[in-house]
């Protein structure tokens, strides 16, 4: 029997069983995100298509990110965080539209993360970021193999001993960029979980 949760579902199920996990562990968190130091993490995200492109359309990827912190706390308040410049490797694009399924492995060369100030084992962020996917198919149908993508997300880190878990939602919109004579876009909403470690730029 075919099941009817969504890849988006199950994504979410999985982080709110991590999510509980670290809220009973009883280990020493890291300290998070400090001036001078990394980030490295893997991820994996999927979801589907919201109004404003192509519908019928879910998405699935899965990369790599690298990540400086490049600024200690600033702005008051409820806004005080530290910036973090990041790059993504996503050697895993799938795109499930009604054609056909498209693979593909893209690039995001422009991340900029607000990463605001931790409380207690969270350590929640802003984000913005853009990158290219290169696709077997065209993505939608009959427009293009190169697509751009526009991404924003909101999530937070949730910090372990020697590891971080990390949450987000994720809107993504994926066009070529009027690279073909039709640019109809996809936008999708996605959850994202990653796994990764901070390391301090003290020496």
């Amino acid at each position: 029997m075919r099941s009817s949760l969504s890849p988006s579902t199950l994504l979410l199920a999985s982080a709110l069983c991590i999510a509980e996990m670290c809220g009973i562990q009883t280990c020493l968190a890291q300290t998070g995100p400090e001036e001078g130091g990394h980030e490295v993490e893997i991820w994996a995200g999927g979801g589907h298509s919201v109004p404003g492109g192509r519908s019928d359309t879910g998405a699935f990827n899965a990369g790599l990110r690298y990540g400086w912190i490049l600024t200690g706390p600033h702005l008051p308040g409820f806004l005080r965080g530290r910036f973090e410049y990041a790059v993504d490797a996503v050697p895993v694009f799938f795109i499930f539209q009604p054609a056909n399924t498209a693979y593909g492995a893209g690039f995001d060369p422009l991340g900029l993360k607000w990463n605001f100030v931790r409380h207690g084992r969270f350590s929640p962020y802003l984000e913005l970021c853009g990158g290219v996917v290169f696709t077997d198919h065209d993505v939608p149908a009959y427009a293009n193999t190169v697509n751009f993508m526009d991404q924003a997300a909101l999530g937070t880190h949730i910090l372990g001993a020697k590891y971080n878990w990390s949450i987000e939602l994720r809107y993504m919109h994926i066009s070529n960029a009027g690279l073909a004579n039709l640019n109809p876009g996809v936008n999708t909403v996605q959850v994202r979980l990653g796994i990764g470690k901070f390391f301090s730029g003290r020496h």
